[in-house]
């Protein structure tokens, strides 16, 4: 592609050579180190020039190479409908097979039916699935129609105005100006924005569900513009990559007529299909239109999977061909033999025109065909029309069950996928996310510990335990009142005075919006929902009770904040209030969260208040600290630091008890704390505050402010429940995020004083980095900070050296609040709480200046843009100082255990595939019971291949000795799986297994070829969790796990990240959380909760199984049945082709007379109730099994046909043997013997009989006599030569035919019913059991469920509560270190426990003279296997009952991993 007719590229050309000379800070060379030489490869870059009178001849050459903005997602067209329908269709091969033989029927010496007849199924097969195709596409054709009928403003250069257009004229390069709840028609680049700082608000919930919105930024060097933008005066080329699907990328550079160029991203990029929102006018130029926008290259639409029926179904086929080949070859040799014995030509046997026969072989060639076109009904191609509208009713029924129905969300599950509907009973694999899909997805701030001092909020745990109205419980505001504040702040309730109104300082009073006032359009095609308009703003994660220790220290730390200006002195180690102060700075700072009013319409809050009244303030309460003389607040750490003696208590009973140092340093940190154990300030205990005047001083500083800050209320919008969880707990503590801007951002303090910080830059967050800071010009101070909040294993190792102070005793402080903050994050995640790491640092203008040069080099730069980024952000990121960190706790789903302990009794193995830590994962395997208090959990965390492969083969030589040998039979690519029934008594005796894997770990796995060890060791375990995962190793171990142990997998997720996890599934179901719907769009089904999938599978799924399966091996049935009275035939025709049954009615047999009543048994029949299939899950093993379609079902089905046929065709040849009866006089009695034996057989098929089953039966057996009586009586010579007039009506004055049909049914349905007969008296399969049952009254069927799970129910493992003298089956939790290799002493093996067993705690010194028991049999030594060790941890329960961490794990000197029980090399 090159511009080669047009002078843009000339004119371009001599920019570059004689243009202005270019600034330094936003030039940066992208295609070529020579400027002067600059060549475009436009087959990789996208040029557009802007439609303008300065442009347009530019713009016209160029946007025609270009795509319109039209799009067409319909398939056909007019006139490609029917020829494209066509060549569709017959790519299966079944309409294929069946043309084949129509074509074949055309040949004269062939033609066993009449022509027409033979086109008839054909035609009616294809002609429904056109009609179908035909009005989907007719649907789509009409959306699209709406779609590019809709109105924009579009710039017309003539007229120098924006005129109203439609969306399909819109051209690249069109500058387009949209306004408030418009619809964005293409992807565009933002220039300008009625916002005065440059931002246009998006709502993304078109394109990925999220109903949060979205900020976009206007090009830098746009942003300061008058109130109008003129797109005359834009003279710039714009230089961008191809168009691609990536939603979240996107670069390109804007070239001014200096040769000066502006990088710009995906934040500049408003992407089409997104609602324009909180602003009034935005205008941008075109980028990418129609087909070539990120949302139309990512809408792939439903997509169609082959099930393992259809799989299976096909393979049965192709036998079915063969068997079809077999009676044909039958038939030639029979036609040749028969021929043979003649001497003389027979009279039927008629010459040609020239008076010669035809060869006796090639008679015999030409019968193999004949047979082919006679026996055709012996291929089903009925079935699969049969099939599809099966599955339409299947999932109508799916549609409209109540119990699928989320009523909070207003969703009911989507089917997206049509034709797998029965996989969902065949599942053996679930491999399902973690965050949104086990829990909620709603982040609640749980804990925090600053400065390693921990704060519990009791009272906030509380509160969640048992929810609550904001203001119904006054008895928490009372414990407040004990704490020792100035006393004219004792004396009354305490307020906030910021509000205008008192209000208890307890909790933060968030915003309530009333849905109703406010207005937000939806999208098209999302139903209305009771969903709270702002994301992430539910009670529950607003009301946020402050912890009673840390309440005071946050007054402390704001007044201290507030006089920083006049104590800025340098001090060697922070103190605990300036900590204390930058934490909850940087939680109300360090997030892109959105401040709006709840007015209607919802206004977003940008001008801070009055800085009239902090200037006063300020001043009022510098005089004040003079006048009180309170000792500075920044003094050394040992004496305002928090106590931490009691920090087994704020803790809980969950944190070890603390060592001697540990102890000693807690007695000097005592000193803030009365006796009591409530907290007084240091500040308050040095006066007491006696004076009343000074009382009143205080009163009136702390109101002054108050009274200019009357404001409406606001709401938060935050593109993640992780930053509002923060928002709202700083503004508990009155930390308020007032306002905010790009430049600016403005935060309340508790005394009401407001501080406005200056943005300098924000790094946002990516999952790279794993990390978000924002870098601000402190108000008070002028220092440039930084503040940081990430993953903790990514905050920690960029924190600054210890080794590097001066002084010794400050290195001591950082290394214990280092350690103290760590126990504090293994807690948190064993708690299962989410932790994010807030740290912070100070940097010069300097520094700064020359780091925001190397940023604005980045950001221009179009090749390697995002190694460069990612290399300056590393830059500015480290050295932090470490402030704290938070717990924030997401909450299980409703009946997510219960899913899951149902799942797993359904003998379905359930991995969990998650990106976060490794404690947060498995604390909340074990709330879900994916594992079990008693299991022996095994966690690898290695980076080498060898040590990896080594641990696996420790692990399984343990396993297997456990588990004994395996049987011989079920292997896979060479070894052997586990058994998969075990009698209950044998396996209580063997412990589960569970595997904990990291992604450094999987990642050893795949370079190092140890997949089929690791899914070894994995046919063990009863659930695999892997943490860090990466969203490619989600996909690729699902893809191992399906593609190895051929296996039926689904995958269950809700963002984004579990997109290509989903898609590699057999089946993927996304989940309609908080995180998008990309999940969604990429799904077979949609479910709103978890617990959704329980009924889903274990019901839906079974039913859909056991319906299609059985329907599939009927039609096999019937139709082998039925041609095989035709193949019988020919033995007594001379094999000459011939039928006995009139064409017509053969036609009809399986069109009309024996079509229904499958459908209906596809659709309806229930062989066991709902309710016992979710009363005893381990029926659901039946359709893992595929019990009701195998190839035993199969060939015992066709066996069963061929003996019918004999029977149906035998008992009236010998009845009517000798008579003088015609043809269809004999067909006649065969083709009803036959339909009624097949209708019967359905019957006995049937377990559920409602009427529609009684109609549908008795309907096709009337309808049968019915068209016969009418077409014999009517039809004379419609079938010539032959003449079926009058043999119905014969038949039925003939008592002979009454007695044939009663008798020859039973006869052929006799073998049938005494199998069934038997398998139901004696046979012990788990569905018949159900059966008997689920026919009993209710309150049997209810003790009997009762007694079978109590049977079934494994019992305990003998001495399991008798642990600590005697040996003991091996131990639940077991932990692989990878030695180290700086240690040049041999590995030792040590085992620790630390148990609470009847209320008495194990020591030590009793677990070395007594070492755990089974250890030295299990595992290798140090000497056979040195990769393993310094030590595997043992301990009897990760998790005692109360939730009591039962193992003690020092932390190693300098260590920041987040767990201690598995080292990585």
């Amino acid at each position: 592609m090159a511009l080669s007719v047009d002078s843009s590229w000339h004119r371009w050309q001599w920019r570059v050579r004689d243009g202005l000379p270019q600034s330094p800070s936003e030039v940066t060379p992208l295609l070529s180190q020579d400027r002067r030489r600059q060549s475009y490869n436009l087959t990789q870059q996208r040029v557009v020039f802007p439609n303008n009178s300065m442009c347009h001849q530019d713009w016209a050459a160029v946007s025609r190479k270009y795509s319109g903005n039209r799009i067409c997602t319909t398939k056909y067209t007019f006139l490609t409908f029917l020829p494209q329908n066509l060549f569709e269709q017959f790519h299966r091969w079944a309409n294929l097979y069946f043309l084949f033989l129509v074509i074949l029927n055309w040949i004269p010496s062939m033609e066993v039916f009449h022509r027409e007849i033979t086109m008839l199924p054909l035609a009616i097969v294809l002609f429904i699935i056109m009609v179908k195709d035909g009005m989907e596409d007719f649907k789509r054709h009409r959306f699209d129609r709406e779609i590019n009928c809709s109105n924009i403003w579009i710039y017309e250069r003539k007229e120098r105005s924006y005129v109203q257009k439609c969306w399909k004229d819109v051209r690249v390069g069109d500058f387009i100006q949209m306004k408030c709840n418009e619809i964005i028609p293409a992807d565009i680049l933002l220039l300008f924005s009625s916002d005065p700082s440059g931002i246009c608000h998006l709502e993304t919930a078109n394109l990925d569900g999220e109903t949060n919105l979205k900020q976009r930024r206007v090009v830098k060097g746009f942003s300061q513009q008058d109130v109008q933008f003129e797109p005359e005066h834009f003279c710039n080329t714009i230089v961008c990559e191809k168009p691609n699907n990536h939603l979240n990328k996107f670069k390109g550079y804007m070239e001014h007529p200096d040769q000066t160029r502006t990088g710009f991203g995906s934040e500049s990029l408003l992407l089409r299909g997104c609602t324009i929102r909180n602003t009034e006018v935005a205008v941008g130029i075109v980028i990418y239109a129609g087909h070539e926008t990120k949302a139309m290259l990512n809408n792939s639409g439903p997509r169609y999977k082959r099930s393992k029926i259809e799989r299976c179904m096909n393979i049965d086929i192709f036998f079915c061909i063969g068997l079809l080949f077999l009676m044909c070859l039958i038939g030639a040799v029979g036609h040749r033999l028969w021929n043979g014995t003649f001497k003389e030509h027979p009279p039927f046997d008629v010459p040609d025109a020239k008076g010669s026969f035809l060869p006796l072989a090639l008679g015999g060639f030409y019968m193999f065909l004949t047979m082919i076109i006679l026996l055709q009904v012996l291929i089903p191609v009925s079935l699969y029309v049969s099939i599809e509208l099966v599955k339409l009713g299947q999932v109508f029924f799916l549609h409209n069950d109540l119990d699928l129905y989320d009523e909070e969300t207003d969703l009911s599950i989507q089917c997206r996928a049509l034709n797998i509907t029965e996989d969902l009973g065949q599942i053996q694999y679930i491999f399902s996310d973690k965050t949104g899909t086990l829990t909620e997805n709603k982040m609640v701030f749980r804990r925090c510990t600053i400065m390693g001092s921990e704060y519990s909020h009791q009272e906030n745990a509380k509160r969640l335990e048992t929810p609550r109205e904001l203001d119904s419980d006054s008895e928490e505001w009372t414990q407040y009142q004990c704490l020792s504040f100035p006393a004219q702040w004792a004396q009354g309730p305490a307020t906030r005075r910021g509000q205008g109104c008192a209000q208890p300082l307890r909790r933060c009073h968030s915003a309530h919006i009333p849905i109703q006032g406010h207005s937000r359009q939806r999208s098209v095609g999302r139903c209305e929902s009771s969903q709270p308009p702002v994301a992430f703003s539910s009670s529950i994660e607003k009301d946020v009770t402050p912890d009673k220790n840390l309440l005071p220290k946050v007054q402390d730390a704001a007044l201290w904040l507030e006089t920083s200006s006049d104590t800025k002195a340098a001090k060697p180690f922070p103190s605990t209030a300036s900590s204390i102060a930058d934490f909850f700075l940087a939680l109300t700072i360090c997030n892109s969260v959105m401040v709006s009013t709840t007015t209607q319409p919802r206004q977003r809050v940008t001008m801070p208040p009055s800085t009239k009244a902090l200037g006063s303030s300020l001043e009022k309460i510098q005089q004040l600290f003079h006048r009180l003389k309170l000792l500075n607040l920044s003094q050394s750490f040992s004496s305002t630091a928090p106590s931490d003696t009691d920090l087994g208590e704020s803790l809980g009973a969950n944190m070890p008890t603390t060592d001697s140092e540990e102890r000693d340093d807690a007695s000097v940190y005592s000193e803030g704390y009365s006796t009591d154990g409530g907290y007084r300030s240091s500040a308050w205990d040095e006066g007491d505050i006696q004076a009343s005047g000074l009382e009143a001083s205080l009163e009136e500083v702390l109101e002054a402010p108050a009274l200019g800050l009357a404001s409406p209320e606001l709401c938060y919008e935050a593109e993640s429940p992780d930053e509002a969880a923060l928002v709202h707990a700083a503004g508990a503590y009155n930390f308020t995020l007032v306002s905010r801007t790009p430049e600016q951002v403005t935060v309340r303090l508790p005394q009401g004083t407001c501080l406005t910080f200056d943005i300098l830059y924000t790094l946002g967050f990516d999952s790279v980095r794993k990390r978000m800071s924002v870098v601000v010009r402190h108000p008070l101070t002028s220092e440039i900070i930084i503040y940081t909040k990430g993953a903790d294993s990514v905050i920690m190792d960029l924190l600054e050296d210890p080794a590097c102070a001066t002084d010794t005793d400050v290195e001591k402080k950082v290394r214990k609040i280092r350690a103290r903050t760590q126990k504090h994050l293994d807690l948190y995640a064993r708690d299962g709480l989410r932790t994010l790491c807030i740290a912070k640092k100070v940097i010069t203008e300097d520094d700064f200046q020359r780091w925001a040069s190397f940023r604005c080099e980045a950001e221009a730069s179009l090749d390697n843009r995002d190694e460069l980024l990612m290399e300056t952000a590393q830059h500015l990121e480290n050295q932090l100082t470490l402030l704290g960190a938070t717990g924030i706790e997401d909450r299980l789903q409703e009946g997510v255990p219960d899913t899951v302990a149902a799942l797993r009794e359904a003998g379905i193995q359930l991995w969990v595939l998650t990106g976060d830590k490794q404690e947060t994962a498995v604390n909340i395997a074990y709330s879900c019971r994916l594992l079990d208090q008693t299991d022996m959990v095994y966690s690898i965390n290695t980076e080498s291949q060898e040590t990896c492969e080594s641990i696996l083969s420790c692990a399984l030589e343990e396993v297997k000795q456990f588990h004994g040998p395996q049987k011989p039979d079920p292997k896979i690519f060479g070894f052997c799986l586990p058994s998969e029934t075990l009698p209950p008594s044998s396996r209580a005796a063997v412990p589960e297994v569970g595997l904990v894997i990291d992604g450094k770990t999987l990642n050893a796995i795949f370079q190092g070829k140890l997949e089929m060890k690791f899914l070894e060791l994995t046919q063990y375990c009863r659930s695999v969790l892997c943490c860090r995962s990466t969203p490619l190793q989600k996909s690729m171990i699902v893809k191992l796990v399906r593609d190895k142990l051929n296996v039926m997998t689904l995958s269950i997720g809700d963002g984004a990240n579990d997109v290509s996890m989903i898609q590699a599934a057999d089946i993927g179901i996304g989940i309609s959380g908080q995180e998008g719907m990309q999940a969604v769009m990429a799904s077979d089904f949609a479910i709103s909760r978890f617990r959704h999938l329980k009924k889903l599978l274990l019901v839906h799924g079974h039913w859909c199984y056991s319906r299609l399966a059985r329907m599939v091996v009927y039609y096999f049935y019937k139709n082998v049945c039925y041609v095989n009275l035709l193949f019988w035939y020919q033995f007594f025709c001379g094999f000459s082709g011939s039928t006995m049954i009139d064409y017509w009615q053969m036609i009809f047999f399986n069109l009309f007379f024996t079509s229904l009543p499958p459908l209906v048994f596809g659709v309806l029949d229930k062989d066991i109730s709902a309710e016992t299939l979710l009363a005893l899950p381990e029926l659901y093993k039946s359709g893992q099994n595929s019990e009701c379609y195998n190839p035993m079902t199969f060939w015992i089905s066709i066996v069963d046909a061929f003996y019918q046929s004999l029977v149906c065709f035998f008992i009236p040849y010998l009845t009517y043997k000798d008579s003088d009866i015609d043809v269809f006089t004999f067909g006649t009695p065969i083709n009803t013997i036959s339909l009624t034996t097949i209708l019967l057989h359905q019957a006995m098929e049937m377990k559920t009989w409602t009427i529609i089953h009684g109609l549908v039966l008795i309907g096709s057996f009337l309808m049968y006599f019915v068209v016969s009586l009418v077409y014999n009586a009517t039809c004379v010579i419609c079938n010539s030569p032959t003449n079926p007039y009058w043999v119905m009506e014969g038949q039925l004055s003939d008592p002979t035919f009454y007695l044939v049909c009663f008798l020859t049914p039973v006869m052929a349905l006799l073998p049938r019913y005494f199998f069934l007969s038997l398998q139901g008296t004696y046979g012990k399969s788990l569905i018949l059991k159900a059966q008997k049952i689920d026919k009993l009254p209710t309150d049997k069927r209810d003790l009997e469920i009762q007694s079978w799970r109590s049977r079934r129910r494994p019992v305990p493992i003998p001495g399991e509560a008798q642990r600590t003298h005697h040996p003991v089956p091996p131990v639940p939790e077991q932990d692989f270190r990878a030695s180290s290799p700086k240690s040049a002493s041999p590995p030792k093996r040590k085992c620790k426990e630390n148990r609470v067993l009847h209320g008495e705690k194990c020591s030590r010194d009793h677990l070395k003279d007594h070492p755990c028991p089974g250890d030295s049999s299990a595992k290798p030594s140090s000497r056979e296997y040195p990769l393993l060790g310094p030590s595997r941890t043992m301990a009897s329960g990760a998790y005692s009952s109360g939730g009591q961490i039962d193992e003690d794990r020092p932390l190693s000197r300098g260590s920041h991993r987040r767990s201690q029980s598995s080292m990585t090399i």
